[in-house]
């Protein structure tokens, strides 16, 4: 009786259509008997070379070349090599079980290095990596969209560019414009700043202005507590003062609370978890949760911040270093983003010889430059003592996949650090930062006067 596996090693190397379409997702771990995967590693390598479907005599050859394999095994393939005919079979049958095989060994395979794990064989992969790897398993699939045909795919793409990207967009008009706009969807979205400079600030302030935009807003800290968080977008958005906060009778307290409620139809949830402890593994759990209890669906996520986050898939210290573990961790916040369809907002500490640089660059991130390798979008916050006597902090782009970075390269903003806020300066203020070449290109959205503010 034939086997799905001599099946397929018999049609790659008599059916070249048959091999373009399934070899980019074959792998010859998915062969469990030795013998057979030998003989798929050769005829995987030969068209990775050269773009053919390997004959039987190249097979054999190639076979008795290897020095790995003892008389026996090399007798074996051989003979395996010799006993693949070509028997004519409905290929699009033949691809979908091809394709059912892949997904039944990589789910195999799967559990077998998660017991791994929970045996502790695995040092570089905690408990929490299973349910990924179990996941990235189950999602085996052949995909038939090969790319983009330039010539072919011309109307399409011509749609593409009159079409309107959806996004969150800032409160902040010159925030709008270095970015085409705002926040885009499935993006990773970064701030660097030294201690204490204002990056729980400004995304408290992000986080109030998406809410008063009338979005659903995550907000995961795990430097503060939720309380702390929430002063501070009350500051924000009742427009009281740090001081005031703490002193305010609590029927004006409540008045302002259902006055902003009744003009704001968004969500805002702020969860807490202890520093260095949860990972995308919870935060997915925590928005699964808030769908099904709460009917919460998130438009933005913010995390504050990623170096106190952990990493789903690894263990640091376990032969992983610092640049490994923080990048690990921008790619699944990243995964995160594009999973849930939404931005996501974070923050990164900036290293030792950025804590007073009143000019940082991407090397000033801290532990790790995969994370602006990463990140769509990555502003430096620099605050000096002249900036602070102003009202004033700089914003340096360091990266931007939105647009020209070198288009405003550096600005300032107004801060009130009392109410937890930043907001347009007069253009005045740009004078001797903006550079000569910052003008407004056609493409760009025009100034507007900010009312995404409540009054009370």
């Amino acid at each position: 009786m034939s086997r799905i596996e001599t099946t397929i090693l018999s049609n790659l190397i008599h059916d070249e259509e048959y091999s373009r379409k399934v070899i980019p997702f074959l792998k010859k771990e998915y062969f469990a008997d030795r013998i057979e995967s030998i003989v798929s590693e050769e005829i995987l390598k030969f068209f990775e070379t050269f773009t053919k479907s390997a004959t039987p005599e190249i097979l054999s050859i190639e076979i008795s070349n290897r020095r790995d394999i003892n008389a026996t095994e090399l007798t074996q393939a051989q003979t395996l090599v010799e006993s693949l005919d070509y028997n004519e079979i409905n290929q699009s049958w033949l691809i979908n079980e091809t394709e059912a095989f892949c997904k039944q060994r990589a789910v195999y395979i799967a559990i077998l290095e998660s017991i791994q794990i929970i045996e502790g064989k695995d040092k570089v992969h905690t408990q929490e990596a299973i349910p990924n790897l179990l996941s990235e398993a189950l999602s085996v699939c052949f995909d038939t969209n090969i790319g983009h045909d330039y010539f072919n795919d011309a109307d399409a793409r011509f749609d593409f560019y009159r079409g309107v990207e959806e996004k969150i967009p800032f409160d902040i008009d010159i925030l709008n414009r270095i970015t085409s706009g705002g926040l885009s969807r499935k993006s990773l979205n970064i701030f660097l700043a030294g201690t204490g400079v204002g990056k729980s600030l400004v995304m408290c302030h992000m986080a109030a202005a998406a809410l008063a935009q009338n979005k659903n807003v995550l907000y995961i800290t795990m430097e503060m507590a939720e309380e702390r968080i929430a002063e501070r977008i009350d500051v924000n958005l009742l427009n009281l003062g740090m001081a005031e906060i703490k002193t305010i009778d609590k029927n004006i307290f409540d008045s302002r609370v259902q006055k902003l409620k009744k003009k704001c139809h968004g969500t805002l949830i702020i969860k807490e978890y202890p520093t260095a402890s949860a990972h995308t593994g919870h935060f997915r759990a925590l928005i699964e949760e808030l769908k099904v209890k709460k009917e919460f669906i998130p438009d933005i996520i913010f995390v504050d911040y990623l170096n106190i986050c952990a990493s789903q898939r690894m263990k640091f210290g376990a032969g992983v270093n610092s640049y490994t573990y923080v990048k690990s961790i921008a790619e699944e916040l990243r995964g995160l983003a594009v999973e849930y369809n939404v931005p996501l907002v974070s923050a990164t500490q900036s290293n030792r010889e950025g804590i007073n640089s009143s000019d940082l660059d991407l090397t000033n991130t801290s532990e790790s430059i995969g994370l602006p390798q990463t990140c769509d979008l990555m502003l430096a916050l620099i605050s000096t003592d002249e900036l602070e006597e102003l009202g004033q902090i700089m914003i340096k782009q360091l990266k931007n996949r939105y647009n020209d970075p070198s288009y405003y390269k550096k600005f300032v903003v107004g801060i009130d650090r009392n109410k937890m806020r930043i907001f347009d300066v007069e253009n005045s203020a740009q004078e001797g930062i903006v550079s000569q070449s910052d003008t407004t290109p056609s493409y760009m959205p025009k100034q507007k006067k900010d009312t995404s503010s409540f009054k009370f």
